[in-house]
Parts: structure tokens; sequence; C-alpha cells
């Protein structure tokens, strides 16, 4: 197991660095640009990355980094910082407090430490490998929900899920369950981890998606995957599945891979 408690404090301080700057373009007329993946991204997307990314190069320079907007530098390293300055710029620039500055530590690959940092409602998730889930300092835990039919399931919304075999299993999952809630971003993570959802099902993502939400909801007795059942990596494709009991994630993993069969 690695020892993370020298990256830690690293991480709390990147979460504190990035919220001032968060929160000074919080409700305020943005610029907005369109990427070439029609994703969007304004100002304070670039410029709290730079203000993370200074502070690693800063302090930790045989550490690489991978983030949304600035792209990758030394990837082969040990350690490898991912970053999404806010994860959510959508509700970003709706005033939607639903994004998040996302914040992983990846050792080979593999992530070892999360933080969920929510800056306007003053929520900050940290998973470390091995240990409990926190939310601002106090031990979270999923709940228990055993099947689909009882559980309630989010998603960013139905329009990220673009090709044949992830439309077919987002409709059969979602089909499935409860209660869908959307336009969740990342929050729903958070909101597993601390047991007020189930599943979460999300496709078209980047590492910077979905890396920080490893170790949250492992640590708070979750599991979390990609489609296959596979432990999600820097490496992982696109497809993740998160859920607070294992017998529902199962159960949506079964789902989710017979729909992808038969979609051919």
């Amino acid at each position: 197991m690695t020892n993370t408690a020298p990256f830690l404090a690293m991480a709390h301080k990147l979460a504190d660095a990035a919220r001032p700057v968060l929160q000074s373009y919080y409700r305020k007329p943005l610029a907005i640009d369109e990427k070439g993946d029609a994703s969007l991204v304004t100002d304070a997307d670039r410029a709290i990355e730079r203000t993370m990314r200074d502070l690693i190069n800063s302090e930790l320079p045989d550490h690489g980094i991978l983030g949304e907007e600035y792209g990758p530098e030394n990837l082969d390293a040990e350690y490898v910082w991912i970053l999404d300055p806010i994860d959510g710029t959508k509700s970003f620039i709706t005033g939607k407090p639903s994004f998040n500055t996302l914040i992983a530590l990846c050792r080979n690959g593999k992530p070892v430490l999360g933080v969920i940092d929510q800056a306007i409602l003053d929520e900050r998730w940290i998973g470390v490998e091995g240990q409990p889930t926190t939310l601002n300092g106090d031990v979270v835990t999923a709940r228990e929900c055993e099947h689909l039919k009882d559980a309630i399931i989010f998603t960013t919304g139905p329009d990220l899920f673009v090709e044949n075999k992830a439309i077919a299993g987002y409709e059969a999952i979602f089909g499935a369950a409860k209660q869908p809630i959307y336009g969740i971003d990342s929050y729903g993570y958070g909101l597993i981890a601390m047991g007020f959802g189930d599943v979460l099902v999300e496709s078209n993502l980047q590492p910077y998606d979905f890396c920080a939400a490893v170790p949250v909801i492992e640590g708070a007795g979750g599991v979390v995957t990609d489609w296959a059942g596979k432990s999600l990596t820097m490496h992982s494709g696109d497809l993740v599945i998160a859920s607070g009991d294992a017998r529902a994630h199962a159960e949506g993993l079964a789902v989710l891979q017979k729909a992808a069969s038969l979609a051919g």
C-alpha cells in the first residue's frame, strides 16, 4: 500500500489554493469558449488549473501532471497528479453548485488519493487508499442497496451517452433503477459516499473526470469500475459505474454488459 501521508497535505494545499480563484469567478460574467470536443471552458478553469500546476511544479517537481486544460507533463513519473479545475463547467457558468474541483494522485497509474472539493458549499471529500473517506474531516459511509430496483441512480445527462453500446447500457440500467437523477456532475460521487445515492453511471469521460472519485468511493465502502468491471486507472476508458453497495454494482454491471452485447 502506498504511503500517501506526505502528499495529503499537498492535496489540501492544492484545493485551498483553488478555492479563492474559483470563488472570484462564480456567478460573475464570463467569456465562454468551446473546445475541439465541444466541451466548454472559461478563464476560471484555466486560472484554477494554472494555480495548482504551479504549486506542484514548485514543490514536487519530480511528479507528473495531467490536467484538463493544459494537458500532460512527465506522465512517466511514479506519481502523477490528475487535475480537473472545474468538473461541471456547464453547471458553473449557470450558477448551479454541483461542479467540483477534482484532484487525484496516482502512483504507477493507480489512484491512491482523491479530493472532491465544492468551494461554494464548503464541502471537501477526501479519499485515501486503505483509509475511511471523510467529508470535512468526518468519516462518511455509503449505504446498503442490494438491488437496482431500489436504487437512486445518477448521471450528468443522457446526451453524454453517444456510442450505440453506451446508449443501450444507459437505457437499460436507468430503466432498471428506482429513481433517476440528472445534472449531478461529479457531486454524485460525494453523495454516494455519504449514503444519499446508490449508483452513478457515466460515459464519455477522461481520467481527470473519475480518478479522484476512486479513493473516495472505495473508502466509503463502495465500488467503482469501468463497465467491464475492471478497476479504474489513469489509463482507463470513458465508461464508469460507481456504487455504494457491491451487490447493486454487480447487478448494474450485468445489466450494462447484457445491453451492450445486444447492441452489437
